[in-house]
C-alpha cells in the first residue's frame, strides 16, 4: 500500500510531509513501526493473554464468516496499554491530528485460517458518531501482528474517502456497514488499496476512511492490534460507549521491550 514511509534506526517520528500525506489521503503506512523483536513479543503476548481472551467476542459477516475481537477501554500495566501509550503511537497520532489525543479504546483482532470472516465496508466514525462524538476528528493505529496479505484478508482502504463525510450505515450480517450502493459509486472514482503488511508495520488511518477486509481463506492467521484515539476537543457530549477525555500518560518507546525481561 502507498504512500508509506520507513522508520529509521530510532523510533518513528512523523514529519510535516507525513502529516500532509495523512491529511490528503487519511492514511499513513509506517514500515517497521515496531522492530522484529517487538513484533515477536507482541505476537507471543497476544496469543497467551487470558484477559484479552475472556474479553473476546465474535462478529459474523454477511456470508457467515467469523472474526473474533477483544475490545478494552481501560489502560493498565500490560504490553497492549504500553503500546497504546508509547510515543511512536500516541505522539504521532497527536501530531497527525494536530491536536492533543486521548485513548478511546484498543482492540485485538483475530482472523483465523480458513474461517476468519470479512469486515464489510465501513467508516469507524459510522459507529463512533452514535457514541456521542460530534466530529470525526479521530484516528486509529493498526499494527500487524501476523503478516497481512490479500490471501489472508488484509485491510483494504479507499484513500481520500475521509473527505466525503459520514455515510449512512446499517446492519450487514452481524456487523454495521456503509451503504453499499454509495460505496460502489465511490469506487468508480476513487482507488482501492490493499494494506499488505509485515509484523510490526503500522497504519495510521482517519476515522472517516472507508475500509474493509475479505475473509481469510488461507492457511495463515491474520491477527492485528488496533489503538483508537479521539481528540480532546471531540470528547463525547454524553457517555454511551468508550472513553471521554482523560489526559494520556505517554510512555517512552523503549518501555515496550521491558515486557520481554
Amino acid at each position: 500500500m502507498k504512500p508509506s514511509v520507513e522508520s529509521n534506526g530510532n523510533f518513528f517520528r512523523a514529519t510535516a510531509e507525513d502529516r500532509e500525506v495523512f491529511e490528503r489521503t487519511g492514511c499513513l503506512m509506517v514500515r517497521g513501526l515496531f522492530n522484529p523483536s517487538e513484533a515477536k513479543l507482541l505476537n507471543e503476548v497476544a496469543r497467551r493473554d487470558s484477559d484479552m481472551e475472556r474479553a473476546a467476542t465474535a462478529r459474523s459477516d454477511a456470508a457467515g464468516g467469523r472474526t473474533v475481537l477483544a475490545v478494552r477501554d481501560d489502560l493498565g500495566d500490560d504490553l497492549f496499554s504500553t503500546i497504546a501509550c508509547c510515543q511512536r503511537v500516541a505522539d504521532n497520532a497527536a501530531y497527525l491530528m494536530d491536536e492533543e489525543v486521548y485513548h478511546y479504546h484498543h482492540k485485538l483482532m483475530q482472523k483465523e485460517p480458513r474461517v476468519g470472516g470479512a469486515w464489510e465496508w465501513h467508516q469507524d466514525y459510522g459507529y463512533w458518531y452514535n457514541y456521542g462524538c460530534l466530529s470525526p476528528r479521530m484516528l486509529s493505529c493498526y499494527i500487524a501482528i501476523d503478516r497481512a496479505s490479500k490471501s489472508n484478508g488484509c485491510l483494504q482502504t479507499i484513500p481520500g474517502s475521509h473527505h466525503l463525510g459520514r455515510l449512512d450505515h446499517g446492519k450487514v450480517g452481524g456487523q454495521t456497514g456503509a451503504e453499499l450502493e454509495r460505496v460502489e459509486a465511490i469506487l468508480e472514482t476513487m482507488p482501492l488499496e490493499y494494506a499488505e503488511m509485515e509484523p510490526g508495520d503500522g497504519l495510521f488511518f482517519h476515522a472517516s476512511v472507508l475500509h474493509r477486509s475479505d475473509q481469510n481463506k488461507s492457511e495463515d492467521p491474520r491477527w492485528s492490534f488496533i489503538v483508537c484515539f479521539n481528540t480532546r476537543s471531540n470528547s463525547p457530549y454524553k457517555k454511551i460507549r468508550h472513553n471521554g477525555y482523560q489526559p494520556l500518560q505517554v510512555v517512552d518507546d523503549a518501555a515496550v521491550m521491558a515486557f520481554a525481561q
